[in-house]
């Protein structure tokens, strides 16, 4: 079977696992306080042009989310995030297991609109019962989105701007961050989230670590007693240098962005051979996720001939929306293999 169905189920990156077997028995100090993670912290921070910020490195994106938006709300609060914000849709309720709601909002594109942003804040700080509802306490987003969308600079801003208005931190899941940077349209760089963001992650997991995400807090108030979070919830990782190696190794060399721009390039490459076969694409997607619109007949094909993909949703006319992903370590062979096959789709 060929997997083009998720991002992360590869083990890592040959340098990653050269580097986590050179330093198999070694004794170090646990719980991250050892040299590796201390050097990734480093390389992290002059990445995102950053003199001081906290890093600590947990493990998976939930957890990763869940912690950080806990420790950020006080209780009668909720966070805001798109209807199709990870944290309101693939994360089982994590959010709302903590007490806090997640107050959503609709998007066309898988981005969170300022404007809508602003009119939510407006309405509840303005209503003569505000406190008989749940307090807007911060913004959440991902970048890229779960369609494979980005923010531009000029949205981030324009987001920064109504989160200082009203007082709320904005949050940065980075889950896929490697593949937005990696993207020709993106005009973001690490330093301008790093400015624009009071808490964001480089995605590890799903941009060639085994596993692991490296959260940067940046603003001065979140940073305090965040390790005691952490521990709380069972992620404070007794190997810790397990994590920090891992990091250390991505950002060596400029390893991160090379190999998420060559998943980047490869993805636009399959986006091109299926709109060449007249295949309606979902979203406009200038990432490593590509969601093309397929009959059954033609999903039930590339699953015959050995493809694994993701099934999304009725597109409502009798085809589906597809999610192929397309990781660090999907191989030029693999995908050539399926652009020849989808000439033998039809339509």
């Amino acid at each position: 079977m060929l997997q083009f169905q998720c991002d992360y189920t590869e083990g890592c990156h040959p340098r990653i696992l050269e580097a986590l077997q050179h330093t198999n028995m070694e004794q170090t100090p646990g719980y991250g306080m050892d040299s590796y993670c201390a050097r990734a912290r480093e390389r992290i921070l002059a990445e995102c042009g950053l003199v001081e910020g906290d890093v600590h490195f947990l493990v998976g994106g939930t957890q990763t989310n869940t912690i950080v938006i806990k420790s950020i709300l006080r209780p009668h609060q909720g966070v805001i995030a798109t209807e199709a914000g990870h944290i309101a849709t693939h994360e089982t309720g994590s959010i709302e297991a903590t007490g806090h709601k997640v107050l959503t909002l609709p998007t066309e594109d898988g981005t969170l609109c300022a404007q809508r942003v602003e009119a939510l804040c407006r309405e509840h700080f303005e209503s003569p019962i505000a406190e008989h509802m749940v307090q807007p306490g911060m913004v959440y987003i991902s970048w890229p989105t779960e369609c494979g969308t980005l923010y531009s600079k000029a949205q981030l801003q324009a987001l920064r701007r109504v989160c200082d208005t009203y007082g709320l931190p904005l949050y940065l899941d980075g889950a896929r961050m490697g593949y937005g940077l990696g993207s020709p349209r993106c005009d973001l760089t690490l330093k301008d989230i790093a400015e624009l963001c009071d808490v964001f992650y480089l995605g590890g997991t799903k941009c060639g670590a085994l596993f692991g995400e490296a959260l940067v807090i940046k603003k001065e108030s979140l940073k305090k007693d965040f390790r005691y979070y952490i521990k709380q919830h069972g992620a404070l990782l007794a190997k810790g240098r397990l994590l920090g190696i891992q990091f250390d190794t991505l950002f060596s060399d400029g390893l991160y962005y090379k190999i998420c721009a060559k998943a980047v390039s490869q993805a636009l490459s399959l986006r091109e051979a299926f709109l060449a076969h007249g295949i309606e694409m979902w979203r406009d997607s200038p990432t490593n996720l590509q969601f093309p619109i397929l009959t059954r007949a033609q999903m039930d094909r590339l699953t015959e001939w050995g493809y694994m993909f993701e099934e999304s949703h009725p597109y409502g006319d009798g085809r589906f929306v597809t999610r192929f992903c397309i990781s660090w370590a999907t191989t030029d062979e693999a995908l050539q293999s399926l652009i020849r096959d989808i000439g033998r789709l039809g339509v």
